[in-house]
Formats: structure tokens, sequence, C-alpha cells
């Protein structure tokens, strides 16, 4: 026990001491909870902190880090704290109860037939050249600019048209008085041709006068384009103007003349038309793919991303029906936007391989573009079908925001009403607005982005450069992108192509952000076209013994070689740096690179070996083009070892799986070195990253949106094509399972997110909540 000791001391001076110390331990005991020292805060116990620390210190203890640290869940080695988190809890979640409602609400005069009713807002989604409540307004949109006497059309523009514009879409046809009135008659067709000036010089265009002769023509033994009859044109071997073609989407043959399935997203989901990229749905189903049913017809007929569901029916005069749908998290919630940020997009579009990365034949059978943004609707299409969409935003642990900027990119100069004087020629700008348009109504017509800031919101920036010119307004959220440029080197716009660049945007507009910030956001891979040969013949499981050459890279090597891109600034001159030193092929001065050497290959030349030539190969070249390109995807898909020079820019998942395990990274000042750098691995870990890039190949690609498409056509043929033959045989995780990953690991591991305080079923074992 404690005692008092003596002390040689006067009774005021104790009776002082003792005053002091009680008036202290008042003013402890009734302020310390108010204003906690900052040597308190890490001396008292935080349950949150202190969870976290139990949880993570247990998976340590159950996945500890491979050899090369890192952790591996479903295959691929992912960075060692997300493998663990995504073995131990994210494996074990189970689904959970989620109140779905069925909106039933009508719209004034059912859209007056010319739009889409969404019954959740009650609001119509116009058909593209329509506007109004009622989608009663028939808009004018001009196929020509403003007309001049030197310039009877106006300026050049693609929607420009000598003969007649179907003004709700700004699109050219033959018009009345010719025998095929519906016949397209896209840009230069209708126009004269200047010769070439000397042989090799290009056939141009005069976008002054009218092409009588070749389009208009109704001679019976020489009709124009507009008056040819297919089945005579055919049998006489016909010779039509070339450059007359079927370049508008829904139509084949030479002449179009016959009528194919349009694009649009998911097909529609079998519940409507497609007419051009929009979805015309049946009576009742709404949303950009139909896939959200009517509330009168439910019970016979719910889609795969709403079941397996207990149907509530209404009661008390609601027109919402109630469904407890049990679903995994994470959820996604999918905004309605208006059709300008996507619908009108896909439905105006001039060249019916822009924005899509499928058309249709003239038996319908699916046709892969090689459209190289194709990866934000292929996304696009596996959100809205997959379990993990929901339509209770209040449940909802992200929020998606379809705005389609690779398709407003590809399409800014295609018609009069696209242009802005505002932006001038810059693409970049233009996109900007769009995306800031579309925060605005966002946050104006629904109360979830002021939940988080916008966080728990995700933006897709598909174009060369990624999110660079995203508007200040939305950089909170999670960006996803081809192009993660943290901009630690490269500060500035890294494009070429001037109407891109963004160097020139004003801060107050974009404010002052790094393209790519891999603390919140996600690079994805690119889309490529499925192809079933390299699938059937396995290249990325070709053996080391296999792969004889030792580095490949072919691809454009700028203003040295023929045909090369004249910009030195192309590839930030990265490119031309590689061919300077190791360049396998002549350059315009008959000249090598200064260390070429047989067994590497730099090359500007197009081979139709290309993907046996890097399956051959042991380590392949990753290099920028104007943003990123798709090397990273060719590497992986060909079994090849990704060699990455572009520093400070991050890669396809480069934030969350072990690039360590399956890549090399290489400064671009070391390019002279590179040989000797990818030398020094020995044959144990070449065999390593091989097995990792074999273990990891299929999750750059777009596999679930290539076999949502291969069950639709099932449904159309008794026979499947090739592709999806081969693509039904491979049960990997793909690009959206990745994402999905991702989401989920990030749903219960963001540090903002306890500021929440958000009460909901998370679905995880307890030893992870």
């Amino acid at each position: 026990m404690a005692t008092w000791r003596s002390c040689a001391c006067s009774w005021p001076f104790g009776a002082s001491v003792i005053s002091l110390a009680v008036l202290v331990s008042l003013v402890h005991l009734f302020l310390t909870p108010l204003f906690p020292s900052p040597l308190d805060f890490f001396k008292q116990s935080n349950p949150l902190l202190d969870a976290d620390s139990l949880v993570e210190s247990n998976l340590e203890s159950q996945f500890p880090p491979n050899s090369d640290g890192s952790v591996t869940y479903r295959g691929a080695p992912w960075k060692a704290e997300i493998g663990r988190w995504l073995a131990g809890c994210g494996s074990n979640s189970t689904p959970v109860d989620i109140v779905e409602v069925l909106g039933g609400k009508s719209c004034q005069n059912n859209c007056s037939g010319q739009g889409v009713c969404n019954q959740d807002l009650g609001e119509c989604r116009c058909f593209h050249g329509y506007t109004g409540k009622a989608c009663e307004v028939a808009l004018q949109l001009e196929c020509n600019k403003p007309v001049s006497k030197e310039r009877p059309f106006g300026e050049w523009v693609v929607s420009i048209c000598p003969a007649q514009c179907d003004k709700t879409r700004a699109m050219c046809f033959c018009g009345e008085g010719t025998k095929y009135p519906n016949r397209p008659v896209a840009e230069g067709c209708g126009f004269q041709t200047i010769p070439p000036a000397k042989p090799g010089d290009p056939e141009l265009t005069d976008w002054t006068k009218v092409d009588f002769d070749n389009v208009f023509s109704s001679n019976a033994s020489k009709p124009g384009w507009c008056n040819a009859d297919p089945h005579d044109a055919y049998s006489s071997q016909l010779k039509i103007k070339e450059n007359c073609h079927c370049k508008y989407d829904c139509t084949s043959g030479r002449f179009c003349e016959i009528p194919t399935m349009c694009s649009c997203l998911n097909q529609c989901s079998g519940n409507g038309h497609c007419r051009g990229g929009f979805c015309q749905c049946d009576r009742g189903y709404y949303g950009i793919d139909c896939s959200i049913p009517p509330a009168a017809s439910v019970l016979p007929k719910l889609p795969a991303w709403l079941r397996p569901s207990t149907v509530e029916l209404p009661d008390n005069g609601s027109s919402n029906v109630k469904t407890v749908v049990r679903k995994k998290r994470p959820l996604i919630y999918v905004y309605d936007l208006p059709p300008e940020f996507n619908s009108h997009l896909l439905e105006g579009r001039h060249y019916r391989m822009e924005c899509v990365n499928r058309i249709y034949s003239d038996v319908n059978k699916t046709i892969w573009t090689e459209m190289l943004y194709g990866a934000q609707v292929a996304l696009y299409e596996s959100i809205i079908a997959s379990p993990h969409r929901t339509l209770n935003g209040e449940e909802a642990d992200f929020f998606y925001v379809p705005v389609l900027d690779s398709c407003m990119i590809t399409r800014a100069y295609d018609a009069p009403h696209l242009y802005n004087k505002e932006h001038g020629i810059l693409r970049s700008f233009m996109t900007l607005d769009y995306y800031k348009n579309a925060y605005d109504h966002i946050v104006e017509q629904y109360p979830y982005w002021n939940r988080s800031s916008g966080k728990d919101h995700i933006w897709f920036f598909s174009w060369d450069e990624g999110a660079c010119y995203a508007p200040k307004e939305i950089w909170n959220s999670m960006m996803l992108v081809h192009w993660g440029n943290t901009n630690t080197k490269h500060k500035n716009s890294t494009t070429a192509y001037w109407a891109d660049n963004w160097d020139s945007i004003p801060s107050d507009r974009r404010g002052d952000h790094p393209c790519f910030d891999p603390q919140k956001d996600l690079v994805l891979p690119a889309w490529k076209v499925p192809n079933p040969g390299a699938v059937w013949l396995k290249l990325w499981a070709r053996s080391r013994k296999e792969r004889t050459t030792l580095f490949y890279f072919n691809g454009n090597l700028g203003p040295a070689y023929e045909n090369g891109r004249p910009e030195d600034k192309y590839s930030m001159g990265i490119r031309q740096k590689l061919a300077d030193e190791f360049g396998s092929s002549p350059n315009k001065e008959g000249k090598l690179g200064k260390q070429h050497a047989p067994n590497v290959i730099v090359t500007p030349l197009k081979s139709h070996k290309y993907h046996e030539e890097m399956a051959s190969s042991l380590f392949c070249g990753v290099l920028p083009g104007d943003g990123w390109s798709g090397r990273m995807e060719d590497s992986v898909h060909n079994g090849c070892i990704p060699v990455i020079i572009q520093d400070g820019i991050f890669l396809p998942y480069e934030n969350v799986l072990n690039y360590n395990s399956f890549a090399v990274r290489v400064l671009e000042d070391d390019i002279p070195k590179l040989i000797s750098i990818i030398q020094r691995y020995n044959e144990t870990e070449i065999e390593h990253m091989l097995s990792n890039v074999r273990s990891i190949w299929q999750r750059f690609l777009y596999r679930d949106s290539i076999l949502l498409e291969a069950t639709r056509q099932r449904e159309l043929f008794s026979k499947d094509d090739d592709w999806a033959v081969e693509f039904s045989k491979l049960g990997e995780d793909d690009v959206f399972a990745t994402f999905i990953q991702v989401l989920h690991y990030k749903l219960h591991n963001d540090p903002w997110r306890r500021s929440l305080l958000r009460q909901y079923d998370a679905g995880l074992p307890k030893t992870c909540a």
C-alpha cells in the first residue's frame, strides 16, 4: 500500500500542492475526452485500427507471401495485402438480401413513340433528333455547316451532304427523285474527285462540286450510285464509285440493300429493337439495354441479374414492385443518364465501325471490330448484365457513370451539332465539358454524390491519355483508364496529336490533378479483337525452348522510318530511342540500330505473323504511342514477358498485381542497357515469370462481354462460330472478374469509407468484419 512520506515543508506549501493536484485532476477528468493530446491519441486503443491489425495479422499467418513478395489468389500474383484479403475474406463472402424496386411510373403521352420511358423516374429518354418532356419536338440537325458562294455546302464535316439530309440524325441519303432514296450518300460519295497531282499521291475530294455522273445519273446504261439496281449491277459487273458504300450501321451488301441487325448495348437484352445504336424497348422495359423489366409484368420474366429473388406485390395503390434479391457485394448502381451521353452517340454515328466492338454480317453473324477503345462498351455491357448490379442506390457500394468519351472524341467532327466554338479544335476540352455536364446532371437529379463527395463513383476515360482532362469536380472519384500517367516524370500532355492535347485547358476547369492516382484509380486492359486461332494454338503457353527471340517489338518507330509518324514527340521519343539502339530493319538512311543483334527484333514492318512472332519471343517491349498502346495486352496474350519502358506510367492492374513476378521495368535512360538488363535474369527466374504470365493472361481479356454475345448468337444459330467455341473453353478470371475483385477489396479497405458510418450487411465472415 502506498503511504505518505515525511516532508520537510510548511503546511501552507503542502496545502497549495494538494489544491493544485486536485485542480489538475478535475481538469483532466472533464476536459480530456474533448481535447486529447497527440500523445494520448497514440496511447489510446483505437477499436477500428486494432481490428484491422488483428485481421491483417491473422491473414498474414494464413497466407504468407511467395518468394517474389506476392500472394496468389485465383491463380494471379497480387500485391501481398490485397491477395491476402481476397483469399481470406473476399473469397468467403456470402450473398445478402437486397431490396430492388422496379418502377411503375408512366411518362407523358408514352414519349410520343419517339423515346423510352424510364419508369423509375417517370422521364422520357428520347431517340436521336427528338426532345421535350414527351419527345414531341423534332429537332432540325443540319448536315452542312453554313454555306457561302465559294462553299455551296459549307466547310467540310463528316456529315456534309449534297443530297437529302435526315435532320433527326444529320445523315445523308439519296433522297426523293432517285430509285433508292434510302441509300446513304456518306461523306465523299456525293462529290467530285480531284485526280492525283503525281503518281503515288492520294486522290482528293472537291467539296464544292456534286458528282452527278457517278452518283445521281439515271442513265440506264451507266446509272449512278443512287439509281443502280443491285441485281443488275452484280450481274453486269457495273463499276460503282469506290467511296460510295455502306458507312452507316444496319445494312450490308455493296449497295446497302441487305438489312442487318444494328449494334446496341447487349442487343437490347432481347426486350427491344436496336435502331442504329439506341434500344427501342418493348412496352414497359427500360434502361439503355432494355434490361429493367416493367413492374406490371415482372412475375413471368426476370433478367438474370435480378435472380434469385422473392417478389413482393404492390400494395396501398403503389405502382412499384419490390423484389428481394440474393446478391454478393460489391454492388454497383448504374446511372441511367440522358441519352446524349451514350445512346445518341451510338445512334448518330456515321461510321458503323466507330464506338462499338462488333457489327453484324448480311446474315446477322457477329463481326468483331478493331475498335481500339472497345473496352468501354465491353465493360458497360458486363456491368449492366451482372448480378453485381443494383437499382437500390442506398445499398450500392459504387456508382458507375456511363459516359462514352471514346465515342464523343471519335465523333467530334461528325456533324455541325457536335461542334462547339468554345472548344475550338480541341477534342480534349470538348470531352472535359461532356463529363462536367454528366456530373452536373447526377448532382442535381440524384442524392448519392454527396454521400462521399463522389469517392464511391466510377468514371471510365478510355482515350489515349485517360483522365488527364477530367474536370476538377469529379477528381475525387475512381477513374478507370488505359493510361496510368502519374505525371511524376511526364508532366504535360504526351500525345503528338494536337486536337487531343490538354495543356491549354484552363486550370479553373481541369484543376491541377495528375492523370492517374494509384491510390484510387485503376488501369484496365485495352480491348483486343477475339482471336480464336491464338486460343486454339495456346500461344500464351509456349515453352521457354520455343521462345528463341530474346527481345521483340513491332510498331511505329517514328520519322526515321518509311511511313513512320512524323512527329518527334510521338511516343515521347521512347520508340525512337529504342530503334536508334536496336533497330533490326533499315531506316530511311539504310541504317540499323547501333546495337542490332540477330535475336533482337525492333521493326516497324507489319507482319501477318505478329502473334506467332511474339509467341516465339522471350521478352516483348511495352512502349507508349499517343498515350497508351496495347502492347502490354499483346505481350501477355502471347505468353511473352513484358518489358515496360515508360517512366512513371502504370500499366493494367499494376497498382494491385505484383508486377515484379511477371514483368520487367527498364528506365527510359537505360534503354542502351536494355539487352544487358534482361540477360541478367537466370533460367529459374525466367521460368517463374513465364509461369505467372500464363496464369494471368485471361485477366487481360474481356471474355465476359464476348460470352454474352456468344449466348445471344446461340439463340439465333444452331452452330457456334469459332470465336464462341474457343472462348467458351476459357474459364479463368477475366477483366470483369478482376475489376469486381478490386472493387471488393476497396469496399472494405479504402480508409475514407470509415467516415461514412454506413450500416449495411457486408456478407463477410466475422473474422473479417
